[in-house]
């Protein structure tokens, strides 16, 4: 079976951002499994994945417009302090997640701490990166009723989880 929108993929894959040097990877057999053509990857990795079999391993470099995006320099702000919770404890470097203006979950990472603000980056770290994937497909097959109804994929250690419906985007 080739990959195809509606298809539930398990793919072995690792990440570097040109240099060799790894940043990400599917942990050592346990492949990522996704529902084909409803945006859980990058897009540029999702299409180039299109018509793969079982077997198949290529090389994807995706550039920042078809994976995270430019980075914007908008998502960069200084943010008053009291704007955050009295013990929020934050540090450079830390991940946040917090809940938007219009109610979703947004994540961010704190670039910097001062007494009076707290500078945020609101661009997903790869953001402006191109991006370098070796991937191996593992398994392809048709999604199920169900899983086409949730949007995503339920692998063999999801049988009973929760459907938060428009869960994040890998």
């Amino acid at each position: 079976m080739q990959i195809a929108k509606g298809s539930v993929v398990e793919l072995e894959y690792s990440l570097h951002l040109g240099d060799g040097e790894e940043v990400d990877r599917s942990p050592d057999g346990v492949p990522l499994a996704y529902l084909h053509g409803e945006g859980e990857l990058v897009p540029g990795l999702e299409s180039a994945l299109e018509g793969l079999s079982v077997g198949d391993r290529k090389q994807v470099v995706v550039p920042p417009e078809q994976g995270y995006g430019p980075r914007d320099t908008r998502g960069v702000q200084r943010v008053p302090r009291e704007a955050f919770p009295a013990d929020f404890q934050p540090r450079a470097g830390m991940e946040v997640s917090a809940e938007g203006p219009d109610g979703d979950e947004v994540t961010f990472f704190v670039q910097g701490v001062e007494p009076d603000a707290i500078t945020i980056d609101l661009n997903h770290p790869l953001a402006g990166r191109t991006l370098h994937f070796d991937v191996t497909v593992r398994g392809v097959r048709a999604a199920t009723a169900e899983e086409l109804e949730h949007g995503h994929a339920h692998g063999s250690h999801d049988h009973d989880h929760g459907h938060g419906h428009g869960e994040g985007v890998r």
